[in-house]
C-alpha cells in the first residue's frame, strides 16, 4: 500500500479542555467532524467513556446521530459501543434506526471493556453477576439474532429489531489485546486495534486477527480480513510546537494513571509542571503510543506503523487543548497525505 492509499479517519473522545466545559467539548466534536469531512477523512468515530472529568463522550449514540445530521458524506460510527453496558436488542434497534436515517454512513464498533471504573460499571450493568460476566460472544450472537432471526425454539424468537427494512451497519470489533483480535477473526468482522494504548504489539494483534479470520457466510459479510489501526498523533507547523502540545497530552495521561483525572491541560500548564522522576518515566513509556511533529513527519510515522502491521486503514485521535490547533493538526496530516479536498 502507498501512503496516499491508506484511508485516514478520526477517533474523537470529546476531550474536555481546562477552562472549557463538557458542553463545549461536545460542540467541538461536531465542528471537528464537519472540518475533517471537508478534508476528505473517511470516518468520524466517537468513543464511550463514563465518569471521566477529562472526557465528555458518555453517550455515543446521541453523538453519532448528531454528527451524522451535521455532515453529509463522512461515515459516522462508534469507537465503540461497549456491548456489556447495553442490552443487545437495544444496540440492534438503535443502529438500525441510525442506518435508516443515514443510509450507508453508519459504522458499529463494538468493545467488551466497561469504558470506566468498576463502580460506574456496576451502576451501568445493575448487578454483580453482569459485572463479572465474560460473555461477549454470547451477547454478540444475540445482537445478530435480533436481525437475522433466532431458532424457532428460542424464547426470543418472536422478537426482531425494528426497523426491519434496513441492515445492521458494518460491524467492527475493537481490541487492545489479542482477545479482541481473535474474536474479530472468528466472527468474521472488521477489526480495529487501539494502537494509542493497546497492551500488545499491534503486529501480533493483526497477525492473530488474520490467522483467526473466518468468513461468516452472511450476504453482507467480509470475504477477507479488513483492519484499522488507531493511533495518537499531534501535528503542528513546527516540531517544537508539536512537542509542547504532546507534553500537555502526556500530563493529562499521567494524571489519569495516577487516578487524578482532570481536564486536558494547556501547553503552558505542562511547561510549568514540575515533573517527578516517576512521572517522567511514565511519559517516556507513553512515547511509543504518540506520533508528534510536522504534518509530513506525523504522516510518515503513522504510515510506517500501519505498514508494519498490515493495517488497511488509519484512525487518528488527537488530544490538544485548543480546538483550533486540534483541527489544524488534522489539516496538516491531510495536506501531507494529499487528502485535502
Amino acid at each position: 500500500m502507498t501512503d496516499a492509499a491508506i484511508p485516514l479517519s478520526v477517533l474523537d473522545l470529546s476531550p474536555i479542555a481546562a477552562g472549557r466545559t463538557a458542553s463545549d467539548a461536545l460542540q467541538e466534536t461536531i465542528a471537528l467532524a464537519q472540518h475533517t469531512e471537508s478534508l476528505g477523512y473517511q470516518r468520524s468515530w466517537v468513543a464511550e467513556h463514563h465518569n471521566l472529568p477529562s472526557v465528555a463522550s458518555s453517550s455515543p449514540v446521541v453523538m453519532i446521530a448528531t454528527v451524522a445530521a451535521a455532515t453529509s458524506r463522512i461515515r459516522v460510527g462508534a469507537g465503540g459501543i461497549m456491548l456489556p453496558n447495553h442490552a443487545p436488542l437495544q444496540v440492534a434497534e438503535t443502529f438500525r434506526v441510525l442506518e435508516a436515517l443515514h443510509p450507508g454512513r453508519i459504522d458499529l464498533g463494538l468493545g467488551r471493556a466497561p469504558g470506566t471504573d468498576q463502580l460506574t460499571a456496576f451502576a451501568l450493568r445493575r448487578s454483580k453477576e453482569a459485572l463479572a460476566a465474560d460473555d461477549f460472544p454470547q451477547q454478540y450472537a444475540e445482537l445478530r439474532a435480533y436481525v437475522e432471526g433466532f431458532p424457532d425454539d428460542h424464547p426470543f424468537a418472536p422478537i426482531s429489531a425494528q426497523p426491519t427494512d434496513v441492515p445492521l451497519p458494518p460491524v467492527w470489533i475493537l481490541g487492545s489485546s489479542l482477545y479482541g483480535a481473535q474474536a474479530a477473526g472468528l466472527l468474521g468482522t472488521n477489526f480495529a486495534f487501539a494502537g494509542h494504548f493497546g497492551s500488545v504489539d499491534p503486529r501480533d494483534a493483526f497477525d492473530a486477527y488474520r490467522t483467526a479470520f473466518q468468513p461468516n457466510g452472511r450476504p453482507d459479510s467480509l470475504t477477507e480480513p479488513h483492519s484499522m489501526l488507531a493511533v495518537s498523533a499531534i501535528a503542528a507547523e513546527t516540531p517544537h510546537r508539536a512537542h509542547e502540545l504532546e507534553r500537555a497530552a502526556a500530563l493529562s495521561t499521567v494524571r489519569l494513571r495516577q487516578n487524578r483525572p482532570g481536564p486536558l491541560p494547556t501547553p503552558e500548564e505542562a511547561a510549568a509542571h514540575e515533573w517527578t522522576a516517576m512521572e517522567q518515566h511514565l511519559v517516556d513509556g507513553l512515547g511509543r503510543f504518540v506520533t508528534a511533529g510536522t504534518g509530513e513527519e506525523v504522516l510518515a510515522g503513522i504510515t510506517d506503523r500501519a505498514r508494519s502491521c498490515g493495517a488497511d486503514e488509519l484512525m487518528i485521535t488527537t488530544n490538544v487543548h485548543d480546538p483550533a490547533e486540534r483541527r489544524a493538526s488534522y489539516t496538516l496530516i491531510a495536506q501531507a497525505a494529499g487528502h485535502l479536498r
